[in-house]
């Protein structure tokens, strides 16, 4: 099973890569396997390629919901004082 988090295209390079934004970790990806990306755009990357354009209203919902759960497992795992 493969978690897909949004990735947030932030420059377009050359040979068909870009730059992407996942939840701060910037990282060169291949077009490659896309067509008619933007700046702009998200996209659901995979081993480095990115396999498909994401609307972009579902992708920032996907990003609250994510953003929700980690804080909810931050409040689950934190220590307890007596």
């Amino acid at each position: 099973m493969c978690l897909a988090i949004p990735a947030y295209v932030e420059q377009l390079l050359a040979d068909d890569q870009a730059m992407v934004n996942l939840g701060g970790v910037h990282k060169a990806i291949s077009l490659a396997l896309v067509e008619d990306i933007m700046v702009g755009d998200y996209v659901i990357v995979h081993v480095g390629y990115a396999l498909q354009k994401l609307d972009p209203l579902e992708a920032k919902q996907t990003l609250i919901m994510f953003n929700e759960m980690s804080k909810l497992a931050d409040e689950v795992n934190k220590p307890t004082t007596k």
